[in-house]
């Protein structure tokens, strides 16, 4: 303060108080201030716990590339930057460290063993068809490399899969017939199902049946004869002994 003339009012100065560590943990004391930090803590703690206890299956949607990574258990699908549970188990999100440079959680799936493998990209399948169509044809998943699966997953192959030359003149309907048992990679997948692929040479169907009812021997990548009658049918043949 300052005195001016008389009958003038004092006028403060700004000033500035500086306070040693050990009187603010005096002052912290007598005059404690909530911390909303705990709470917060608490609510992360809850959020993950509940990321942790919901169950997802193979294909479904776990988050965008932008905003996680993938970890155990998840991949992500470039061509959408999204992404998916590669088995089924519980979801868990894995908090990114301090020094990382990417702050991104990570998201995994922690699986259960009584559940037997399940497919993931890039792996070989057997499958067995159960519906061909114009332009793909369903099937049912049967192994992984040689483990049974136990659980029911769903494949498409789909025309531009079938094989990897002159792919607009592929007919789904001598490529595959229902009861086939095919050879396939799996590459990637939705909810809804995997997408397989028997453009390979070694890919392609393994087993058939003859409309006769006879197990149908390979003559050559694109045909098949029943030992019954001697007809041969068209098929994508796997190659043998691949």
């Amino acid at each position: 303060v300052y005195p001016k003339e008389r009958g003038t009012p004092y006028k403060l100065l700004p000033f500035v108080v500086v306070l040693s560590p050990a009187a603010i943990e005096v002052l912290e004391t007598l005059f404690p201030v909530p911390n909303s930090q705990p709470q917060s803590r608490k609510k992360d703690r809850m959020q993950e716990k509940i990321a942790e206890e919901e169950m997802v299956t193979p294909g479904e949607v776990l988050g965008k590339g932008s905003e996680v990574k993938a970890g155990r258990g998840a991949y992500i699908a470039p061509y959408n930057n999204t992404v998916y549970a590669s088995l089924t188990g519980r979801r868990c999100i894995v908090p990114s460290s301090p020094e990382s440079p990417d702050q991104r959680p990570t998201v995994e799936v922690i699986g259960h063993k009584a559940h037997g493998p399940v497919p993931e990209p890039g792996c070989v399948v057997i499958a067995r068809v159960t519906k061909v169509m114009a332009r793909m044809a369903s099937a049912d998943i049967m192994c992984v490399g040689s483990k049974a699966v136990r659980e029911k997953f769903s494949g498409i192959i789909r025309q531009q899969d079938v094989r990897a030359t002159e792919i607009d003149k592929v007919d789904m309907h001598t490529s595959f017939r229902p009861g086939d048992i095919v050879k396939a990679s799996l590459s990637l997948g939705d909810a809804r199902a995997y997408y397989l692929s028997t453009a390979q040479n070694e890919l392609g169907v393994v087993s058939a049946e003859s409309m006769a009812g006879g197990t149908m021997v390979p003559i050559s990548w694109t045909e098949m004869q029943c030992p019954l009658t001697g007809q041969i049918e068209q098929r994508k043949v796997a190659k043998v002994g691949a």
